[in-house]
Order: structure tokens, then C-alpha cells, then sequence
């Protein structure tokens, strides 16, 4: 790995530990009496707040301190820099010993990002460019105390400090009450930002006679794979991206027989772009770069940008990239299920707005298809592909299979798994099987809840419907969910960083936010189409979602702006060293994904920085794209079907409303006459 993190001219050593843990317990059990008539108004209620004005600053409460609680820290301080507000006194509270979240307590052996370190590092603090395209759960842990060091956000932390209630206090504000050293105290507070996360609570489904199998655990506590045992047979129970990565562990350990079992089909998705190759172009060159994580391989010019409403609520676009995927995993594997996946798709019908990639699938499916994979071409169109087309195929250990199975309907006396008959091919391959397991491990998430409110407002489905763009409730910005959502194919950090400013801006200068109130109609384009009964409630599209929150906070950079700012800051030696490189600033804009960093271009957030990391971390990986299989297929063939639609809408709005505004006055000006008495 190298030395450390880069984040402008700004280097951070690696292994630079934090201070000393500060302890609350004179700040908790000291109370300074407010003077009556020093009393200041708050900001949501307009009630007068307990804090004298001579300590007027705002106070807030983050709880949780990985990915999410940590960029709502940083946003939070740099808000008196950015923004021009008064500073904030700002508390962190952590459970666990120190930060990372999910990624400290709950990873296992091997464990990496699904999502890459273009997309999840956060918008002011890039990884080193000769980095791996997807880090190592370590090395990202590694990366945020990195990033807490380099914007000193040690002091305002406190670990080994589970919140266990927050009130709301009829003055206005919140009391965040919490454990320190095993006693019990309070805060007195403004605002409160939850960051608690989505992975803490294991969620273990009912099976009867779950019992009879000698050892179960949830994904939580597997850490190595000897845990797995010698010669044993292993249940996995889940088909997403854990579920995946712990077949494989233990598939490639010493175990006798491994089964995955699945509920409703999953969809296996490759971490990097597809790449097939024609039987006519050169083999690949061992020293060729990979190819580009799949996650950044979209464009957002007529995807994102300069789409008209009309358009973006439709589902042209979603219908776009069904067909899309479907064609570019037929042609790369002659299979629609996902990537080289020959069974357990996903039913009939299923459509990019409603299903979770499982980018882990793609080390999953080489240990699938001994099994299913057909030996020889099915038909004359497939002998035709494979003829044409030729995708590079991953080699697995002789005798090394992952079996797929239905869902256990139970586990009878004898400790055999009885299946639910799904009407699936696997289920009549498996039906007469004896299986009868050692090890079973739930791969099945986690429960959502929120412990620290009372009644309904522990579940997270009370807000359902509620929430300002999935971030605060309609009724009390003082109170954010950062985190919550979950991308079907992209990242939560760089979600967790575009929540946070939008809610930062609007706690502390909501006249700054673009087109204020909010309204819900802007938020169905990025909402993922869920079944009735799904555990998963809060999926979005990434790609949307960030570039609406950037909207509303004025970040999204328009065509002139970029033109502008190439000139400007890269046209002319700035001191960077990338003089005459205008250009690659617009390129980059409208081929590359929806960056954190490019939405700090322009708006309350701007970052000196941004240009610089434009137009070279991020052109460097738009200019990875392969040519006709990236750039062609994934940003210009979207561009001429939508650019032209896009116009053709914007030309039929304008006309119609144009016509509804004559047909208005018209209107208005006949009501308007004055009515006479028949003679």
C-alpha cells in the first residue's frame, strides 16, 4: 500500500493513531445556569433555548462514528469556513472503540469494497493514484482515521459511548442521554444527526429445527475461515453480496459440501465493466490496466444532466438500461441472469428499478456452474456469438463447486434440510439430496431500528413517506438520517457526504437551498420500485439521487460553468502544472459519473481543490473506458436516443405551457366581464 492519502497539496502520513480519548464526565456532570435574560431563539421551534448568548453556538449530536457520522462531523466544523455561520459546538458518540463502522466490527478475512475508491473516497480526500481500484475493508478503516487526522476531528469524538436515548425537550432541542465509563449522562443539544447505520442489529429469520444443526452464527461473527471447520458441510443462508463473499470463503476452504440458499433469485454483477472480445482483436496484453470498476462507467451528460422532468420521471430511461444490461450480459456470456450466472436469476420481469446488484457475484459464479453451465452452444444464435465474441473466464480448483438451493422450509429430527419447493430447476436437482449440515451461517442483514427513540419512532418504516429527501422529517430538520439509503449500484459514503451537505446547509443557511421547500415530487426518479413486503425500503439510484441533492444546494455545475472554470482555473498556469488543459475539464463533466468532487466545482460547498482532481484523477478514469464497449455503448448511444428526445420534450413543454398560459388569460379575461340584465 503507499504511504498515505493525498487530498490536494495535503499529504497525511499513514498510522497516525488519534489523542487520547476526552473525557465527558466533568462537561456531563457540570451545569452552567443560564441567565434569564440571556435566552436566544431557536431556530426550528422558535422557542427560547436554554443557552445563555454569551454560549450561543449551536450544539449537535452525531451518533455513530463510520463513514456517514464522520463527513456530517467534517461538514458540520467547516460550515463557519464555507458557509459564514457561527461555529458549531459539535459531539461525536461511537459504541464501538474506534471508527469505521460496519468496517471495524463487522468484516471477515479477505473482506473488500464492492464499490470503487473513485467513488466512495470522499469528495476532499483522494486515495493515491496507485492504489487498488477497490480497497480492503483494513485499508479503508485505514483511510477514515486518515481523514479524521487531516481535518482534526479527533477532539470532537468519544468512543466505547453508546447513546441510549434521545428526548425531545419541550424548550426546543434535543437531551441526548448517554454511557461513559458505565454511568450515565446527558446533553443538552439543537440538533441531532443519526448515523447509526444500517448493519448493527443482526436480523436471524424463524426455521424450525434450526436447533439440530450444531453450529449457526450470523456473518457478523464469522471472521476466518476456520471457523468453517475441517471436512464439514456449510449452509449459507442469503444470496447477496456477504452471502456471496462467505460461499467463496468457504468453497475455497477445507469443507466437505457448500449450499447457498436463496429466497427470490439474485443477480450477480461484475465489479468492473464488461469487456468482451472480438475474435479478431489482439489477445490481452498481461500489462494492460483493468478495466474500469462498473460503478463510474456511466455518463451523466443527458443522463443526469439537461434531462427535462418530464423525461426524468418517466421510465424511458430505466427502460434503456434494462434492455442495456440484458444485451451486454448476453453478449459477454450468452446468460441474462447476470454475469456468467446460469441459475437463480431473478423471476421473470425484473427490471434495473427494483433489483440490488451483487457486484461480490462475479468471484461467486465460476463455483456455480459446474453444475449449469452448458458444455456446448445452445442454438444457432449462441454458436453465432461465441463465434463473434470471446469473454476472458475465471478458473476455479478442480472439484470446487457452490451448490444452489431454495429456501429451508425446515430442518427435520435427523438434522436434514427440507426445502421449499420454489418450482425452480434447483429445486429438483436438490430435492432427493441429503443435506445435512454442520455449519449454517445467515448471510441475511441486519434490523433496522433506531433504540434510542421511543415508541414508533424506533422503526425506521414510521418515517416512510416523511423524510425530506430521505434526510430529515418535513416536520423537524433538527433531526437528520444520514446513511440510510442503499444505492442498487453504486456507494453509501459519497451519499452519506452529499446528505450531509444538504442538511448543514439547510440547518444552519436554509435560504441558501435551491428552490426551498423541497417538494416530493422530485424525489421519484431516484426511488427504486420495491415489492410490498421487501426488507429493503430505501433503495435509490445513485447517479440520480446525487445529482438532485445537488441541485438543490446550486452545486450542479451547468455547461457554461465548466467551460468557464477550464479556462480559468486549468486554461492558464495556476500553479497545479496542467496548463492548456481546458478541455478536459467539459470532457470529463459530461462522460464521467456523478463524483462527489464534481458538484464542488460551484455552490456553498466549493473546493479550490476540485478542478484539479477533475482533470486528473477523474479524467484518468474516464480516458480507462474501453471504446466501443464503454464509451460507445454506455455514454454516446444514450446520448443520441436522449439528447434528441430531451429536446423534443423541452420544445413540446414549452409549447404546452405557453398554451395553457393563453388559454389562461382568455379564461380569465371572459370571467372577468361584467354580466347584463336581460332586457
Amino acid at each position: 500500500m503507499p504511504n498515505g492519502i493525498i487530498s490536494g497539496a495535503h499529504r497525511v502520513v499513514k498510522g497516525q493513531t488519534r489523542p487520547e480519548h476526552i473525557s465527558l464526565k466533568w462537561m456531563a456532570t457540570h451545569v452552567v445556569e443560564p441567565r434569564l435574560s440571556t435566552y436566544r431563539i431557536s431556530l426550528f421551534t422558535g422557542s427560547r433555548s436554554i443557552y445563555p448568548r454569551a454560549a450561543a453556538r449551536m450544539r449537535v449530536a452525531i451518533i455513530g462514528a463510520g463513514p456517514s457520522g464522520l463527513v456530517t462531523l467534517k461538514y458540520l466544523l467547516a460550515a463557519e469556513g464555507s458557509l459564514g455561520t457561527e461555529p458549531v459546538e459539535v459531539r461525536l458518540y461511537e459504541s464501538e472503540s474506534g471508527v469505521g463502522g460496519t468496517f471495524l466490527a463487522r468484516t471477515y478475512e479477505e473482506a473488500e469494497l464492492v464499490s470503487s475508491r473513485q467513488l466512495t473516497c470522499f469528495s476532499d480526500f483522494r486515495c493515491e493514484e496507485d492504489e487498488p481500484d477497490f480497497l480492503s475493508a483494513n485499508r479503508y478503516v485505514e483511510y477514515l482515521k486518515e481523514y479524521c487526522s487531516r481535518f482534526n476531528l479527533w477532539p470532537h469524538m468519544n468512543f466505547s459511548c453508546p447513546v441510549t436515548s434521545v428526548d425531545k425537550r419541550k424548550q426546543g432541542g434535543h437531551t441526548v442521554t448517554y454511557l461513559l465509563e458505565g454511568d450515565e449522562h446527558t446533553w443538552e443539544c439543537d440538533a441531532v444527526a443519526v448515523c447509526s447505520g444500517l448493519h448493527v442489529e443482526p436480523s436471524i429469520p424463524e426455521i424450525e429445527g434450526i436447533e439440530r444443526v450444531p453450529a449457526v452464527l450470523h456473518s457478523s461473527q464469522l471472521k476466518r475461515r476456520d471457523q468453517f471447520g475441517i471436512d464439514k458441510n456449510v449452509l449459507i443462508l442469503g444470496s447477496g453480496e456477504t452471502g456471496a463473499d462467505i460461499s467463496v470463503l468457504a468453497v475455497t476452504s477445507a469443507t466437505k459440501r457448500v449450499v447457498l440458499c436463496h429466497k427470490n433469485g439474485f443477480h450477480l454483477a461484475p465489479k468492473r465493466n464488461p469487456r468482451p472480445r472480438f475474435t479478431f482483436e489482439r489477445p490481452p496484453d498481461p500489462y494492460d490496466r483493468p478495466q474500469l470498476p462498473i460503478d463510474v462507467s456511466r455518463a451523466s451528460l443527458l443522463d443526469t444532466a439537461y434531462v427535462h422532468p418530464w423525461l426524468r420521471n418517466s421510465s424511458a430511461l430505466w427502460t434503456y438500461y434494462d434492455y442495456y444490461v440484458r444485451w451486454i450480459l448476453w453478449t459477454s456470456w450468452g446468460t441474462m441472469h447476470g454475469t456468467d450466472q446460469w441459475i437463480g436469476g431473478k423471476p421473470k420481469g425484473w427490471t434495473t428499478a427494483e433489483i440490488f446488484f451483487n457486484k461480490a457475484g462475479y468471484k461467486l459464479s465460476p463455483y456455480i456452474n459446474a453444475a449449469w453451465k452448458p458444455k456446448k452452444p445452445q442454438g444457432i444464435l449462441e454458436r453465432i456469438r461465441r463465434w463473434i465474441i470471446r469473454t476472458p473466464q475465471a478458473q476455479v480448483g478442480e472439484g470446487q463447486q457452490v451448490e444452489i438451493a431454495p429456501w429451508p422450509e425446515r430442518i427435520d429430527e435427523n438434522g436434514i434440510v427440507r426445502f421449499r419447493n420454489n418450482g425452480r430447476p434447483e429445486y429438483l436437482r436438490i430435492k432427493d439430496e441429503t443435506i445435512k449440515p454442520d455449519v449454517i451461517v445467515f448471510c441475511t442483514g441486519y434490523n433496522h431500528e433506531f433504540p434510542f427513540f421511543k415508541g414508533r419512532k424506533s422503526n425506521p418504516r414510521y418515517y416512510e413517506g416523511k423524510l425530506i429527501r430521505d434526510i430529515w422529517p418535513r416536520d423537524d430538520p433538527s433531526i437528520a438520517f444520514i446513511g440510510f439509503v442503499r444505492p442498487n449500484l453504486g456507494a453509501i459514503p459519497p451519499l452519506s457526504e452529499f446528505q450531509a451537505q444538504v442538511w448543514v446547509l439547510n440547518l444552519l443557511s436554509p435560504e441558501r437551498v435551491v428552490g426551498a421547500p423541497l417538494l416530493p415530487r422530485d424525489e421519484l426518479h431516484y426511488r427504486l420500485i420495491h415489492k410490498k413486503h421487501a426488507r429493503i425500503r430505501y433503495g435509490v439510484d445513485h447517479e440520480s439521487y446525487a445529482y438532485q441533492l445537488a441541485l438543490d444546494m446550486g452545486s450542479a455545475p451547468s455547461f457554461s460553468d465548466v467551460l468557464r472554470l477550464g479556462f480559468s482555473e486549468t486554461g492558464v498556469q495556476n500553479g497545479s502544472g496542467h496548463k492548456g488543459c481546458w478541455w478536459k475539464l467539459p470532457l470529463t463533466w459530461a462522460f464521467g459519473a456523478n463524483f462527489n468532487t464534481k458538484f464542488r466545482l460551484i455552490g456553498p460547498w466549493k473546493w479550490d481543490g476540485a478542478s484539479e482532481v477533475m482533470i486528473t484523477e477523474f479524467w484518468d478514469t474516464v480516458a480507462r473506458r474501453e471504446m466501443f464497449f464503454g464509451h460507445f455503448t454506455v455514454s454516446i448511444v444514450p446520448m443520441l436516443i436522449f439528447g434528441p428526445t430531451s429536446l423534443l420534450v423541452f420544445i413540446y413543454a414549452s409549447v404546452y405551457n405557453i398554451l395553457l398560459e393563453v388559454a389562461g388569460v382568455v379564461r380569465g379575461s371572459w370571467v372577468g366581464q361584467p354580466l347584463h340584465d336581460k332586457k
